[in-house]
């Protein structure tokens, strides 16, 4: 087992909570709700095409989206929607704002910490590891996540994109984070579940990165993003408890 470092570097969504993963199965449960008005489209139908959409909306879409996530879901089942409409069937944009909220609700009610995440964080601070809770999003939506789920007094710093303006994957997010802490690069790891924000370019800083496998799923197939080590849970970071 290798030393524990000064600091860390924690990402919130998908990290520490269970927050965004898997949207496939979310869709088709929300499809589920309102497929009533989707006939003669089946729900699941209308679940893949949302999805199909959300994935190009994202992969292009510019960081202000991430301010307005609730707007960004609307666009994303309006661009479904539209997907659909080659089927002679034309939904309305009403609909898709009812769904896109739903959506929305749902996340929020699902939301919870991964089990053993609070009692990783506090023994990590018993350590006297310096430790960054560092997210992107909306500063309400964000920091009501931090207040909901008791984060904010197990963190030396809490570092919110839309509280500071800028966020990761941009240089300066980690850099302000390790300034934060009094710490440099090499005495630093950067553990979350994205492969660009948390594991290319924290990497190419000099941190150690530690990618978030949640669910057991494996790198993608043909990534060329190697992080220095998978976990599945934050207690793994542990002595002890891999």
């Amino acid at each position: 087992m290798m030393q524990l470092p000064r600091a860390m570097l924690i990402d919130l969504d998908d990290t520490i909570l269970s927050a965004y993963g898997r949207p496939e199965i979310a869709w088709n449960v929300i499809a589920a709700e309102f497929a009533d008005e989707f006939a003669p489209l089946t729900p699941q139908q209308v679940a893949a095409a949302i999805v199909q959409s959300a994935r190009a909306f994202w992969s292009t879409a510019e960081a202000a989206w991430r301010m307005k996530l609730g707007e960004a879901r609307q666009e994303v089942v309006r661009g479904g929607f539209a997907a659909l409409g080659a089927s002679g069937l034309t939904l309305s944009d009403d609909l898709a704002i009812r769904l896109a909220d739903r959506f929305t609700a749902y996340r929020h009610e699902q939301m919870f910490v991964f089990p053993g995440a609070h009692a990783a964080i506090d023994a990590l601070k018993a350590r006297g590891i310096r430790l960054a809770l560092v997210t992107n999003g909306a500063a309400a939506t964000q920091r009501a996540k931090i207040e909901r789920f008791a984060l904010a007094h197990r963190f030396d710093h809490i570092q919110i994109e839309g509280e500071h303006g800028f966020g990761k994957p941009e240089e300066r997010a980690y850099h302000h984070a390790m300034d934060a802490l009094g710490v440099a690069a090499g005495d630093t790891w950067m553990i979350g579940d994205n492969l660009e924000w948390e594991v290319e370019v924290p990497q190419r800083l000099g941190i150690y990165a530690i990618w978030m496998d949640s669910h057991g799923d494996g790198l993608p197939k043909g990534s060329s993003i190697r992080p220095d080590r998978i976990i599945r849970s934050l207690t793994e970071l542990l002595p002890g408890e891999e």
